[in-house]
């Protein structure tokens, strides 16, 4: 095996490895939140400094290929896709860890059941870490189409934010007690949505990585 095919083949796995990671720290941040468990939301706070590190080894990692290995065509895309997708994924794990922020520093946060059903924050949460787990199987096995499904997804998530601030601002005319608590929940949504346009951000490198295809700003209906 060339050298830099060595190089490439470590890159890989670190990428995997730090996505594997993102995909655990979403799952928990969203457990906490579902669940009250302030300390899977500390657990994810604390995880978030091996996110950072991921980063900044992947960055270096990519840098020094380009710098010494020079790669071309798909080589190429590969170095600059992983470059990508790494910032994608540590903005995940920084939304992912904002979330638990927010249980952590207001455990009292959660308003009554019946809203946390009436937004369906449980299906965005089930939502986003679907998304994040298509994405790293279309990564592994070099399948566009897999990462197609992606966009569409992410239409869905977007539907369940809209919706969510509708009934949280219904249940704030009624409960205007627990507007602080209510802002907080709407916050939690937005963090989601966030984090489903990173995946779609993910998505899009995959399809330049594998296809050559640059689908960075394209209307949504053609991707």
């Amino acid at each position: 095996m060339r050298l830099v095919q060595h190089e490439l083949s470590a890159l890989r796995q670190d990428l995997i490895d730090m996505w594997q990671l993102v995909i655990s720290q979403v799952a928990n941040a969203g457990e906490a939140i579902l669940s009250f468990d302030k300390d899977l939301a500390t657990k994810v706070n604390l995880r978030e400094k091996k996110v950072d590190a991921y980063e900044l080894k992947i960055d270096g990692f990519c840098e020094n290929i380009i710098a010494l290995y020079q790669p071309v065509a798909v080589d190429l895309r590969f170095v600059l896709a992983v470059f990508k997708i790494n910032s994608n994924l540590e903005r995940i794990a920084d939304f992912a860890n904002g979330i638990s922020h927010i249980l952590v520093n207001n455990p009292s946060v959660i308003v009554d059941a019946e809203v946390i059903s009436d937004t369906h924050l449980q299906d965005m949460i089930d939502q986003v870490n679907k998304m994040l787990a298509q994405g790293l199987e279309a990564f592994e096995n070099e399948k566009s189409n897999f990462a197609a499904a992606i966009f569409a997804e992410d239409n869905t998530v977007d539907e369940i934010n809209e919706n969510a601030v509708h009934v949280v601002a219904a249940y704030i005319q009624n409960n205007p007690d627990r507007a602080y608590e209510c802002l907080e929940l709407i916050g939690i949504f937005r963090k989601l949505e966030r984090i489903g346009d990173h995946c779609s951000n993910i998505a899009e490198e995959i399809f330049f990585y594998i296809d050559a295809k640059v689908l960075k700003h394209a209307p949504k209906d053609i991707k």
